[in-house]
């Protein structure tokens, strides 16, 4: 205190201006205590300027001059401690009473309390064992449910039955795996969980691989089975129409065909019945069963890999289809292509029926864009297969199979068209391969005919020969044995073109063309116009020898006229066409130059074996004296072997035909006559002669109006006109007046068939013997033959037209 006095004694003399600075520093702090705020800034001061005396200083300062301020409160205070005092000693000995009751009653209340207490702690150690014990029995509890589905997965594992497994591990997983109290037994199935799913993953994988090995042969089987269903429905539709032909041609339709055609029917509503709904094969020989293909799909779907799965079936499907494209080089396609397009047919029916019924394992898409991938492949392997073969058959039984593919495919929704337009394509080759394979086997039936007449001993070779291509020209059953007018040929032609046209319908049939009979039509009228026809013609001009040989042939061609119509009609009713409509469009007879060679031919050979006997013409007296009553010794041999032929022809030649032929004999004969009197070998003749002459032709004239029994009178008559020449050029000789040749009327009337430069010579050969009509060998003062004249007349005018 006193220190600090001296000190602030001593302060002053340092000037005014510390005075001044002093106390205002004083003032501040003074203030900053007062209001409590931070004297920080007052102490970095002091000691920045290096006087923390000065701050020591008004520090106390301050603090003496709070001093006398305290002591003054405190004297304001202080009666009021005093008497503050005395209320806690008063206070204090309450608080001793109150102290001496609460140990009274702490002592009852502690000995009434005690055995109650000692009830509550037994009864909340009761309480807590009684809860222990009900965690323990919930635990066992759930680790009883945990082992009875754990029991439960392992029992469905070893029966493989995955889904079930499945089930119960999702289970554990979901409901057990985090409220398992035992760790080993929580780890354990931590461990076995992924275990168990990687497990049935492998088992389904193995399954599903065996699957898709056994599903080949299985689409193979079932391709061959569907294929088969629908050949046999071709067959019952086939035996169908072929009941309704046989109706057609009878005119009539029983009510037992009606039935028929409706059995047919239905029979043909179960065509498609190859698989079920559940997806297994209906047919049991197949061994089609999609069950384990489900199957793998549904446990992928529960293990949460159903994308994967998808695109593994899809890969591994495609796979297959590529591989079933391979076309072995080993084996001949035509021995392999039904297995071939069997297994198509069956993979896709497989997938048809996946599409349907297995959820989307596999899109529309997809399987579009598979059948796309299939239809291009075999159309690259037909056409290559197609143009490698050399045989008709091979390629019709190729065709019938893929035929048939396209039927059963399109029943299941797959478009074929452009495997019908690849077989489409090929009917050109496909019919000239037909027509040479045909051309070689007429070669060969004809080249195997003896010319004689087939001799048939029982009713199943006469309907198997005749019946059987309508040759029959009576609905009579002839008496067996029964010799046909025809030889062996021609039922071997028949057969070869009926199998022509069946071949040819067959490849035409079901290729995606529904009318097609002008096809057919048009290469049935190539094979007997130009194979048969030119083959019948080759037969003529190189085999055929004799006139029995030819009268066969000529015979052979009438039947096979017949036979044409048959084949004309067949070919109609093949191709569903009415023979109404059919018939518009007919030509003439395909076989019209081998049938005009075979009776020229025939003709031919009659005619020269005529000529043999008409050779004796030199033996007639060309002056003879008096006419010859009995005919000449030429006519009567001509008369004798023409009437042989008449006799022996119409066993085997149809009327036409023999009348033709008879008519070209005449006129020969005719024309041999004139050709005698035209000769040099006939210097002169006279009317004895001519009149001879006459009786021959009138015996010929006889010859033909008898054979008015065998032929129309109408008939008989034009045979008679194949002698006009020699009749009109007889009757002009022999006329008293010829110069009526001369007349147009006349001539065009009666001498119509008459040459004048033939007349001319052969009036200039005419003599009279007696010289009566002729004065050239007469009496030149004799008086000239009225007759004569006139005929010299005609002659001198017909040398004038000349």
């Amino acid at each position: 205190m006193l220190s600090s006095k001296a000190r602030r004694k001593v302060a002053p003399s340092n000037g005014d201006a510390d005075n001044s600075a002093d106390k205002q520093d004083q003032l501040l702090l003074s203030s900053a205590v007062c209001n409590g705020e931070d004297l920080g800034p007052f102490v970095r001061k002091a000691f920045a300027s290096g006087k923390p005396e000065t701050l020591l200083h008004n520090l106390r300062h301050f603090a003496r001059s709070k001093e006398s301020e305290i002591e003054e409160v405190c004297k304001a205070h202080y009666q009021d401690f005093i008497l503050a005092v005395d209320d806690l000693r008063s206070l204090l000995s309450d608080v001793d009473s109150l102290k001496s009751a609460l140990s009274d009653s702490n002592s009852k209340l502690q000995s009434v309390a005690r055995p109650l207490l000692t009830s509550l702690d037994s009864y909340l150690e009761a309480q807590t064992g009684s809860n222990n014990v009900n965690l323990a029995l919930s635990l066992i509890f759930s680790c009883i449910k945990l082992l009875e589905l754990c029991s439960r997965c392992n029992f469905h594992l070893s029966g493989g039955n995955f889904y079930m497994a499945l089930k119960c591990v999702d289970s554990i997983e979901t409901d057990f795996l985090d409220k398992t109290p035992s760790s080993t037994l929580k780890r354990m199935l931590e461990k076995k969980i992924p275990e168990i799913r990687s497990h049935i993953e492998r088992k389904v994988s193995k399954e599903f691989g065996d699957w898709l090995v056994e599903i080949r042969v299985a689409c193979r089987n079932l391709g061959q089975l569907a294929i088969g269903q629908a050949s046999a429905a071709r067959q019952r539709e086939e035996d169908l129409r072929i009941k309704q032909r046989q109706a057609e041609e009878q005119s009539r339709l029983s009510l037992r065909d009606c039935v028929y055609a409706l059995q047919e029917e239905e029979e043909d509503d179960g065509h498609s019945g190859v698989i079920g709904d559940d997806g297994n094969s209906n047919g049991g020989g197949s061994g089609f069963d999609l069950t384990p293909l489900y199957r793998a799909y549904h446990i992928h779907q529960t293990l949460g890999l159903e994308d994967r799965f998808k695109q593994y079936y899809f890969e591994n499907r495609k796979l297959q289809l590529t591989s079933d494209f391979q076309v072995s080089s080993m084996t001949p396609f035509l021995e392999s292509h039904q297995t071939f397009f069997a297994q198509i047919a069956g993979f896709f029916i497989v997938e048809d029926q996946i599409l349907r019924t297995g959820g989307r394992l596999i899109s529309r898409m997809e399987v579009e864009n598979l059948w796309e991938t299939a239809v291009s492949k075999m159309c690259s392997v037909l056409e290559d297969q197609f143009s490698r073969m050399q045989t008709a058959n091979h390629l019709l039984l190729i065709k019938d199979y893929v035929s048939l593919l396209g039927v059963t495919l399109r029943r299941y929704g797959y478009p074929v068209d452009s495997l019908l337009d690849v077989l489409s394509k090929h009917s050109d080759k496909y019919h000239e391969l037909l027509l040479s394979d045909c051309r070689r086997q007429i070669a060969e039936a004809l080249s195997a005919d003896k010319f004689e007449q087939m001799l048939m001993k029982k009713e199943y070779e006469y309907s198997m020969n005749v019946l059987s291509f309508q040759l029959q020209t009576s609905d009579i059953v002839p008496a067996f044995p029964y010799v046909a007018p025809f030889s062996s040929t021609v039922p071997d032609c028949c057969r070869i073109v009926r199998s022509f046209i069946e071949d040819s319908v067959s490849f035409m049939s079901y290729g995606g063309q529904l009318e097609f009979f002008d096809v057919i039509k048009k290469y049935l009228d190539r094979l007997l116009s130009e194979v048969l026809d030119e083959a019948l013609l080759k037969l003529i001009n190189t085999s055929v020898h004799g006139v029995s040989q030819a009268m066969q042939v000529a015979a052979n061609m009438a039947v096979l006229e017949r036979a044409c119509d048959f084949f004309f009609r067949h070919s109609a009713q093949l191709s569903g066409i009415p023979l109404r409509m059919a018939e518009r469009g007919r030509r003439r007879f395909p076989l019209n130059n081998a049938r005009d060679a075979a009776e020229e031919m025939l003709s031919g050979l009659l005619k020269q074996k005529v000529d043999g006997f008409m050779m004796l013409i030199e033996n007639v007296n060309w002056m003879a004296d008096e006419p010859t009553q009995g005919g000449n010794e030429y006519v009567n041999e001509v008369m004798i072997y023409v009437e042989t032929l008449v006799s022996t022809a119409q066993q085997i030649l149809p009327t036409p035909v023999l009348k033709r032929v008879l008519q070209e004999v005449l006129s020969h004969i005719s024309e041999m006559v004139v050709g005698a009197l035209l000769g040099d070998s006939v210097k002169r003749f006279n009317v004895n002669a001519i009149m001879g002459i006459d009786v021959d032709i009138r015996l010929l004239e006889s010859f033909a109006d008898n054979q008015a029994s065998l032929f129309s009178e109408g008939d008989a008559n034009q045979l008679k006109t194949a002698l006009a020449e020699a009749r009109q050029l007889v009757n002009l000789l022999l006329s008293n007046h010829p110069e009526n040749f001369l007349n147009p009327v006349i001539r065009e009337r009666s001498y119509n068939m008459l040459d004048h430069r033939k007349v001319m010579t052969i009036s200039e050969k005419l003599r009279d013997p007696s010289d009566r009509l002729f004065g050239t060998f007469g009496s030149r003062g004799a008086r000239q033959n009225p007759k004569k004249k006139s005929l010299d007349a005609l002659i001198k005018k017909l040398r004038d037209v000349s």
